[in-house]
């Protein structure tokens, strides 16, 4: 005859099956991640990580970093137009991310559930999004140089296509995640759809969009630096053709101009990310 405690363990065991065999369930995740990890270890040796050449690289790689120190400028002229191309890169991200944000926000709303009703138009709008954030940024820059030409408008219009699929899909999100008691009130009180979107979702959201924009452009700055290798503007062009010279100090120079760029626009964002979160954040009490 049974007790009270096996009979509970017995109808515990009935009514969630899913709690008990613990062990099998771990074991296959022990197998999964076991397989998991023989086709790491089976693709790097497939990749040549585990030849002796990885070491002579290694070695070769410190010759090129002591070539490349202390960093150094030819002259002011050279600096000059580092200087010209470092700020035609900060112009080209700033611009394509603009731009992106701007034609992303009437996106977002047809591609938001809550805000379009037809939910073709949503499901058409969310999969061309999706289309245009699959093309890599590089391919976009290659394609534009393609249209018009080589320079800094290319640049512009490769950040700006790329991006417009990024901002799409993170608005429409920001969007679908809003509080919907702002536009149900502003509906209630005579207000059309239209003014609602306006007046109760767009400043509710607008902190969280801000954001990402500027997260956007910090990370754009970066891969502008890359397009100008491409031919789309910037000083990626002078620091390829540095190091195609094999004018490694040079090359050195840049990318540390690069760096220290880098690393004033994202602390400048990241203080007015955390304020317009701030805002926010009292607006919501």
């Amino acid at each position: 005859m049974l007790d009270p405690g096996q009979i509970d363990l017995a109808a515990m065991r009935a009514r969630h099956p899913g709690h008990f065999g613990g062990a099998r369930r771990d074991r296959s995740v022990v197998y999964v991640f076991g397989g998991a990890f023989g086709l790491l270890l089976l693709g790097m040796a497939y990749l040549g990580f585990f030849d002796l050449k990885t070491l002579s690289g290694v070695g070769k790689l410190w010759d090129v970093f002591v070539l490349m120190v202390p960093p150094e400028v030819e002259s002011w002229a050279m600096f000059r137009l580092y200087l010209s191309g470092l700020i035609e890169t900060i112009a080209i991200a700033l611009l394509g991310t603009l731009v992106a944000a701007v034609l992303a926000v009437p996106l977002g709303l047809l591609a938001a559930r809550n805000v379009t009703t037809s939910r073709m138009l949503t499901f058409l709008t969310r999969r061309s999004l999706d289309t245009i954030r699959s093309v890599d940024i590089l391919i976009w820059a290659l394609i534009w140089i393609g249209v018009v030409g080589l320079g800094p408008f290319a640049g512009v219009l490769a950040f700006a296509t790329s991006d417009i699929g990024s901002f799409g899909k993170l608005f429409s999100e920001a969007i679908e995640a809003a509080d919907r008691k702002p536009v149900e009130g502003i509906t209630s009180a005579g207000g059309g759809r239209v003014l609602g979107v306006r007046f109760g979702l767009l400043p509710e959201v607008f902190p969280v969009l801000a954001s990402q924009i500027l997260y956007f452009f910090e990370s754009n700055v970066r891969f502008a630096s890359i397009l100008g290798v491409v031919g789309a503007g910037g000083i990626g062009l002078q620091l390829s053709e540095a190091i195609r010279v094999l004018e490694l100090k040079q090359a050195s120079f840049i990318i540390l101009m690069i760096l220290v760029t880098v690393a004033v626009i994202d602390f400048v964002s990241t203080k007015l990310r955390f304020a317009l979160i701030g805002k926010r954040g009292q607006g919501s009490h």
